[in-house]
């Protein structure tokens, strides 16, 4: 009767172990948990989350100087910097309501000036890669409101500053 508990028993600490969530993730991703990396998914739902209430004004305050969005594409004609990421912002904005913006984080690196990906030092930078998946309102041609659903791919690129992390490109 002893030896069957015992059995019982070291199964079941066999299988609690299992069923926990990976070690070493933060909670939902794929992403290696440590404060940095939390700090970066941190602002990443900070950003995530401005675009909801369609904030122009606030994700520009979460890019650095130096943003610039090559759009994925070959052609410099749709390159910007900062100077224009307000205009941009603000002119898809008016356009839509009803903002559903959801972000999936499939992988984090970081790279910094001094070599260590460990050590964070003003200049270091995130690259992260993410699944979006939005959905928002627009009004067609004939004044009708029409549901519009975007899944795409993009990297997202943020520079420690040395006090907070700011988008270089990928807004």
């Amino acid at each position: 009767m002893i030896t069957r508990r015992l059995l019982v028993l070291a199964a079941a600490c066999a299988v609690v172990p299992a069923c926990a969530k990976p070690a070493g993730r933060i909670p939902g991703t794929r992403i290696p948990d440590d404060e940095t990396n939390r700090a970066i998914i941190e602002r990443i739902e900070e950003y995530r989350q401005a675009v909801e209430r369609r904030d122009a004004e606030a994700l520009v305050l979460m890019a650095d100087a130096s943003y610039w969005e090559d759009r994925g594409t070959s052609d410099a004609k749709d390159d910007y910097g900062i100077d224009k990421l307000r205009w941009v912002l603000a002119g898809r904005f008016q356009m839509a309501s009803e903002v559903r913006y959801s972000v999936r984080y499939d992988k984090l690196r970081r790279v910094c000036p001094g070599g260590a990906s460990g050590a964070l030092e003003a200049g270091c930078r995130a690259h992260v890669e993410v699944q979006i998946d939005a959905s928002y309102t627009v009004t067609d041609a004939r004044g009708e409101p029409r549901r519009e659903d975007l899944r795409d791919q993009n990297e997202l690129v943020l520079l420690w500053t040395g006090d907070k992390w700011l988008f270089t490109s990928g807004m």
